[in-house]
């Protein structure tokens, strides 16, 4: 086991910490094959929704094989996971409304309490997750950004 494994989550960054969390291994697996890990550890501050491994089970088999395997997918999983990505931390109490993505485009998030929907159709299942430079919020379905 490794020393990240068990460091309190709080001090290691958000690509580490998924790392080590077993219900995150295909979204890992995709921001491993699009290059962005580095990327994602290294930024001062962020906002991640990640799609647990039951949510990529909802997409095509054949579509997630050909966005991890084919390089000239490779743009559209980059689009996709930074999609679901924001710069700065934001609290769930200021997470009603639109937010910009890293991908360029806006998410729109409704809810209150404990009951917060992304762009109407993935559910943050657990949330407020603090590592080192992000806080987290998992969700039932993979996020798409308009083609």
């Amino acid at each position: 086991m490794s020393d990240a494994a068990l460091a309190p989550a709080g001090a290691v960054p958000v690509g580490t910490v998924a790392a080590n969390v077993p219900f995150l291994s295909s979204v890992v697996t995709a921001a491993n094959a699009a290059g962005l890990t580095a990327t994602l550890n290294a930024a001062p501050a962020l906002t991640v929704f990640a799609p647990v491994d039951d949510a990529f089970k909802k997409e095509p088999a054949a579509q997630v094989q050909a966005l991890l395997t084919d390089p000239k997918m490779k743009p559209v999983l980059v689009a996709t996971l930074r999609y679901h990505v924001l710069e700065g931390k934001v609290a769930k109490d200021a997470l009603v409304g639109k937010h910009k993505t890293m991908q360029g485009t806006d998410i729109t998030i409704t809810g209150s309490g404990d009951d917060y929907v992304v762009n109407g159709k993935a559910k943050i299942i657990c949330g407020g997750i603090q590592t080192k430079n992000a806080t987290v919020y998992l969700i039932d379905t993979v996020l798409h950004p308009a083609s």
